[in-house]
């Protein structure tokens, strides 16, 4: 049982360390291109809203 418990926390560990890396690399990417992400940011809710309002039309 402890070796099970000792791969969990490894597991947990690599999984926090990766979640870093990617917060790190996500918010550079989102201060280096602003411009572009808040231009993609405004199509993608309208597409959604687009979505949102055709599937209420069925009901």
């Amino acid at each position: 049982m402890a070796k099970g418990m000792m791969k969990m926390m490894k597991g947990i560990g690599i999984g926090m360390a990766l979640g870093c890396m990617a917060g790190a690399v996500g918010s550079y990417y989102l201060y280096d291109n602003r411009k572009g992400i808040k231009r993609n940011m405004g199509r993608a809710l309208r597409s959604v809203g687009d979505l949102v309002d055709d599937v209420t039309s069925f009901f």
